[in-house]
C-alpha cells in the first residue's frame, strides 16, 4: 500500500483507498496471496485441519499454498491453501481476483452488481454472483442484545405494481397480499453504538416484529417506534412511539430516523445497483448493507481485513445458493 492514502469521502476521519492504489499492491498474483495470508493469520499460519502451527509456507504446488509438516507425517498429507476453511474454499478464482473484489464489496456503499464484477475482474456473470454471495457470508450478524437506546422499525423491499404484467398483479391481488410484490423486512439501530441489525420476516405481525426487538434489545431497555400495533407488546420495555399518521416524526428524543436513514441506503441500492433482490436471497442483500454500515467508521484497509476475517469459518456452496427454500427466487418460468 502506498504510503499516503488520501481521506475516503463523508467521512473527514477515515483513511480511503484509490483503485491506483489497490492496483499497486495487489499488482501481482504473490502480492495479493501475501495481503490475503496476512489478514487470515497475522500471527503466522496454522492448519485449518489440526491447528498445528509446524507449517510451511510457500511451497511449489499449483492450487495449495502451505504444508503442514504434523498431519504430512501422518494418514492425512494435509496440504492446505489460504483458501481452505473459507468461503474461499472450492473457488478456482485467484487470489487478485479475490482481492480486488473485496474492496470494490466494501467501498460501494450502495452495492456492487454482478455485471459490473463480471467486466471489471474479467470473470463470469455466474462466477462473479457467487462470488458476491460468498462475500457477504463474512458479513454475518453480531451477538448479544443492544444495550440501547434502540430504534425498531419495518419496511417493504420489492417492485412496484405499476411496473408488473397485469397476469402478476392479478396473481398477487388474488393471494391477498398487502403490501403488494414486497417482502417484510424488519430492523434495529442502536443509538449507542449505531449498530443495526436486520432480517427478512414473512410478516409484520406483532410475534414477527416484536420478537425481533426481544432478541436484539436488552430487556427493560428504551425503545422507540412508531405506533404500528404490532408494537404495543414491547411492555418489558422503555417503550416510546412517533405518531407518523399524525406527520409527527420527533418528539424530543423520540424518533425512528436512525433506522429509516439505514433503509433509505438500502432501496437506493436497490433502484441503483441491484434493480431486484429475490425473497429467497433478500437476507443475503440486507445483511450485506447491514454490515458495510456497521463499520463503516474504520479506514478502507481496517474494512478489507474485517471481511477476509469474517471469511474464516465460513462456507456456501453454489448447489446450496440455488436450492429451493420455499421462497421466490425471481426467476422467470
Amino acid at each position: 500500500m502506498a504510503a499516503k492514502s488520501h481521506k475516503a469521502p463523508g467521512k473527514s476521519h477515515r483513511k480511503g483507498l484509490t483503485f491506483l492504489q489497490v492496483a499497486e499492491m495487489f499488482g501481482t498474483e504473490e502480492a495479493a496471496t501475501a495481503w490475503l495470508a496476512e489478514q487470515r493469520w497475522p500471527n503466522g499460519p496454522h492448519c485449518p485441519k489440526c491447528g498445528s502451527l509446524n507449517v510451511q509456507a510457500g511451497i511449489k504446488h499449483k492450487t495449495m499454498t502451505h504444508r503442514c509438516r504434523d498431519c504430512m507425517t501422518g494418514k492425512s498429507k494435509t496440504m492446505p491453501s489460504l483458501k481452505t476453511g473459507t468461503v474461499m474454499e472450492g473457488s478456482k478464482l485467484s487470489y487478485r481476483v479475490w482481492a480486488v473484489a473485496i474492496y470494490l464489496f466494501t467501498t460501494n456503499i450502495k452495492g456492487v452488481s454482478s455485471m459490473r464484477l463480471h467486466r471489471e475482474l474479467g470473470i463470469g456473470q455466474k462466477a462473479a454472483w457467487f462470488l458476491m454471495h460468498r462475500l457477504r457470508k463474512s458479513f454475518e450478524a453480531g451477538t448479544g442484545p443492544f444495550a440501547g437506546p434502540v430504534e425498531a422499525d419495518e419496511t417493504y423491499v420489492g417492485g412496484k405494481r405499476r411496473n408488473m404484467s397485469n397476469a402478476k398483479r392479478r396473481e398477487l391481488k388474488d393471494s391477498g397480499r398487502s403490501a403488494v410484490g414486497e417482502a417484510a423486512v424488519v430492523g434495529v439501530k442502536d443509538r449507542a453504538t449505531n449498530e443495526v441489525r436486520v432480517r427478512h420476516v414473512e410478516s409484520t405481525d406483532a410475534l414477527d416484529l416484536s420478537s425481533f426487538v426481544a432478541e436484539h434489545a436488552k430487556f427493560g431497555s428504551k425503545v422507540y417506534t412508531d405506533e404500528t400495533s404490532a408494537y404495543n407488546i414491547l411492555k418489558p420495555y422503555d417503550h416510546e412511539t412517533v405518531k407518523h399518521s399524525v406527520s409527527e416524526y420527533v418528539r424530543g428524543r423520540a424518533h425512528t430516523n436512525g433506522i429509516e436513514s439505514f433503509w433509505s441506503m438500502l432501496k437506493r441500492g436497490y433502484v441503483g445497483t441491484y434493480h431486484k433482490m429475490s425473497e429467497k436471497n433478500l437476507d443475503r442483500y440486507i445483511r450485506e448493507y447491514a454490515g458495510r454500515h456497521n463499520v463503516r467508521e474504520q479506514d478502507t484497509i481496517e474494512q478489507m481485513a474485517g471481511v477476509v476475517s469474517g471469511m474464516v469459518g465460513e462456507r456456501i456452496r453454489y448447489r446450496e445458493l440455488i436450492a429451493d427454500n420455499g421462497l421466490d427466487s425471481g426467476a422467470r418460468a
